[in-house]
């Protein structure tokens, strides 16, 4: 069974868990559910490594606010992790379980929805920030970017609606690749998931690949664990082509280049 969580002052994420909750009936801090629970909690979702410690799921997936400097209007799934000191939640250097079938059977069944959705960009991002030390796979759902957006009932009722058919329908067991370049916000990336084979493990783009090393790369390796790909945004990776493709060489990975 999944947990829904959402954190009490993110209003994206309240609003969100409490379409998808209405229905449910409340035992002390858990809406439950046949397929699912639901959980509004009084701290951070970015911190939430301590679920595991509290409560006993098959995968978590956190409902949040996305925030942007660009102020570009983006509705996102991503996997959590830091490649490198934890500035928002999580560990350094640790990289969360990721839920690949869940991103994209999500992204997919928002974009056939697409039309209602025009002035925001679709998209995965990058792995980034907590939590990171769960022992079970998770994954963000995000509305951004303002607060107009966070606050806007209808839109997150409409994102929730998605969500809810999501974690409701059966999950198919897609391919999965891990994703090394690229930009934050991967085109080529988000593409493979909305249109292309596989769906995708942890996205490491192009900014943490100069982080890599063989510990942090084995590590990568053992968090994503079924992982059968690695997709190479190649163009993006410079010069670190070689080092990429002397790590790939110690896996059992087939590398693909995009």
């Amino acid at each position: 069974m999944d947990l829904l969580v959402a954190y009490e002052d993110d209003p994206a994420g309240t609003n969100m868990a409490e379409f998808i909750s209405k229905d449910l009936a409340k035992d002390d801090t858990l809406f439950r559910g046949k397929k699912f629970d639901v959980l509004i909690t009084p701290s951070p979702v970015i911190s939430a490594d301590w679920l595991d410690e509290k409560f006993h799921y098959d995968r978590y997936v956190f409902l949040s606010k996305h925030a942007a400097e660009s102020g570009i209007l983006a509705l996102t799934c991503h996997s959590t992790g830091n490649f490198d000191i934890a500035k928002f939640g999580g560990n350094p250097k640790q990289i969360a379980i990721p839920f690949p079938s869940l991103q994209k059977t999500y992204l997919q069944n928002l974009w056939k929805k697409r039309n209602n959705f025009l002035d925001f960009q679709i998209t995965i991002e990058a792995t980034h920030h907590g939590p990171t030390n769960l022992n079970k796979p998770c994954i963000f759902i995000e509305i951004g970017t303002t607060q107009k957006q966070w606050n806007d009932k209808e839109l997150c009722n409409s994102v929730a609606q998605i969500v809810k058919q999501t974690i409701e329908q059966p999950l198919t067991n897609f391919p999965f690749a891990i994703c090394f370049g690229g930009t934050h916000y991967s085109e080529k990336f988000t593409q493979q998931v909305i249109n292309g084979k596989f769906a995708l493990g942890t996205v490491v783009p192009k900014y943490a690949v100069e982080l890599l090393n063989e510990e942090l790369f084995q590590h990568i390796i053992e968090r994503n664990t079924g992982a059968e790909v690695a997709l190479l945004d190649w163009n993006s990776l410079g010069k670190n082509k070689q080092k990429i493709m002397e790590l790939l060489s110690t896996t059992k990975l087939e590398v693909i280049k995009i």
